[in-house]
This record gives structure tokens, sequence and C-alpha cells, in this order.
């Protein structure tokens, strides 16, 4: 993707063969699930350079690459970062990231997560706000709390502990729950 240098090029449990180049401008990228690898730690590579071999080592299923993309410690959707179509290229030279690239809960392979380039700091900021924003969910009829997290995307475990209620608390109609600080 970029030149850097590679941080580690060993095996994981749950990654497999793993390989994770930090870059230039700060951004990690992991490469997982490998089956060989073409480098090691402390090697410079530049960008286009192969790390290594396709595979399904580890916790895999079947034969892909799982991409990881980090930066400060903080892991980022990739989707927000590259456009993997055709052009395969980075999406934008400046790109604001907020809460909600960085938080997984939010995406998922059975649902494509709208994309919103925020590009510049008030764009960010205004994002921001609106992320924080406090979202009340009023319960209807037949609602579970299942069901509930699976389409605000949250934990039941947090739903319950946000609104001070247990997994095994019945839901009233009408009753007002927060989905989201």
């Amino acid at each position: 993707m970029f030149d850097g240098i590679v941080r580690f090029a060993r095996y994981s449990s749950g990654h497999g063969r793993i390989v994770i180049v930090r870059h230039y401008n700060g951004l990690e990228t992991g490469y997982a699930h490998l089956s060989e690898y073409q480098v090691k730690a402390n090697d410079t590579v530049s960008a286009g350079d192969i790390i290594g071999i396709g595979g399904k080592s580890g916790n895999a299923r079947g034969s892909h690459l799982h991409l990881i993309t980090s930066y400060k410690g903080n892991y980022i959707n990739p989707e927000y970062l590259f456009d993997f179509s055709e052009s395969n290229t980075v999406r934008n030279e400046n790109l604001w990231v907020t809460k909600k690239w960085v938080t997984a809960q939010y995406h998922g392979s059975k649902r494509q997560t709208e994309l919103e380039l925020l590009t510049t700091k008030s764009l960010a900021e205004v994002s921001h706000k609106e992320d924080n924003r406090k979202k009340i969910h009023v319960v209807r009829s037949g609602e579970t709390l299942s069901g509930i997290s699976d389409k605000y995307r949250i934990s039941v475990s947090r739903l319950c502990k946000t609104n001070s209620i247990r997994k095994t608390s019945l839901l009233r109609i009408g009753q007002k729950l927060v989905v989201s600080l």
C-alpha cells in the first residue's frame, strides 16, 4: 500500500501468519491468514512489494486475506481509507477519522456502511457531534433486546449496561432505551 518497515511477521492464534507494516505516515497495515512469509521483522518494504502468499492460516475457514488498518492504536475500517474497486486507490489525501470508523460494531458483512468521507476538520467536527448525540429507541410490540441491539449494532450487554437493565428484563411497549451515547 505504502512504503514502510515490517514491524511484525509471525504466527498469531487468531490471525495465523500475519505481517504488520508500519508506514512512514503512521498508518499500520496488517495482512493476516497468510500461507507463507516473504519478509521478516525490520525489513524495509516499498509499495507493491510482495510480503506474503495468501492462505488460510489461523482461525480462517477458507483462503482469504484479512486486511487490518490502524493509526496510533485505533483500528480503522479499511473501506474508509481505500477504494477497492478497479481504481484501487487511497480515497483522499486527507481524511478525518471519527468514532464511526474505528468502532467495529458499526460495520458488518451483512450490511454495507454508508461511506461519508470527512475531508476537512469542520466536517469531522459536525460528524463527531452527531455521533455523540444520545439516541433513544422507543420499544414497540414484539421487539426484543437482541433485535434492538442488532438494529443499532451494539451488544446486548452494552444496551443493558447503558440502560441499567438485565438481559432477562421484560421490555414494555413505549419504554425508552438509550441506544448510543
